[in-house]
């Protein structure tokens, strides 16, 4: 079994009661050997997957899953533009391909593109390497820019999302990994009609819905590294140094 992020969020749109009942803020997280839940907070998961697997779900691959398939509503032949390599960005790769979605890639290193591209990203641009990474996505969308951008860098990306973007497109903004502060033209949001969403998980019927998405398409998390429970500060350090490719993952002896 696992465990709802958001515990009391079983359906419908987010609340601020839901909000205050999510694991890691106001109430304690799961980085313990036992936590005691309410019986409609846990669900099973896909049977093809193991423990170490399954516990990557509940935040990175729901989240991922609630941008494009709940909230986003990607559909087949859209573009969709990931951010980096991390948990969030891997699962919304693997989601946009099930969904027939086309995947253009950004991150710090070629490595790591090489095996976005082995998932199924159809391109890629090394942002360290080329900064304008705006320019080539739209380059490689024939200037019209991408149908979705699953935004993790925050307001330090914001601004070429925006730029990266078509007309009428989304952008569904998940974290700030490029820092919190920065200044964004509102304007362009104006004269795009860009939809600019903030995703927070999900509801315990989208993740459902994304577990019968994996079991049928047979999908598997990619699993970085996993720290036994005794070393799960050194965990949060590897997490810390960016140099992980998907989920990290703790494992309770």
């Amino acid at each position: 079994m696992v465990g709802l992020v958001a515990p009391k969020w079983i359906g419908g749109g987010l609340t601020k009661q839901i909000a205050q009942s999510v694991l890691g803020t106001t109430i304690n997280g799961v980085l313990a050997e036992c936590v005691v839940m309410r019986q409609e907070a846990v669900l099973r998961f896909p049977p093809h997957l193991n423990y170490e697997e399954a516990a990557t779900l509940p935040c990175a691959a729901a989240t991922a899953w609630n941008a494009l398939a709940g909230q986003g509503s990607v559909k087949a032949g859209d573009t969709v533009l990931i951010q980096g390599s991390g948990g969030v960005s891997l699962f919304a790769l693997q989601f946009a391909k099930v969904l027939g979605a086309r995947v253009i890639a950004t991150s710090s290193s070629d490595e790591k593109l090489n095996r976005m591209h082995e998932l199924g990203a159809s391109a890629g641009i090394n942002y360290k390497a080329h900064p304008d990474w705006d320019e080539y996505v739209l380059r490689e969308t024939e200037g019209l820019g991408v149908d979705h951008v699953v935004e993790v860098g925050g307001p330090g990306t914001l601004e070429k999302s925006l730029r990266a973007v078509r007309i009428g497109g989304t952008i569904s903004l998940i974290g700030a990994l490029a820092g919190v502060e920065a200044v964004v033209n509102p304007l362009i949001i104006l004269l795009k009609a860009v939809r600019l969403q903030g995703i927070s998980v999900g509801p315990r019927d989208s993740f459902e819905e994304m577990n019968r998405a994996i079991v049928q398409h047979e999908l598997r998390p990619v699993v970085d590294r996993i720290f036994p429970f005794e070393q799960a500060r050194e965990a949060l350090h590897y997490l810390e140094s960016g140099k992980h490719f998907g989920k990290i993952v703790i494992r309770i002896s």
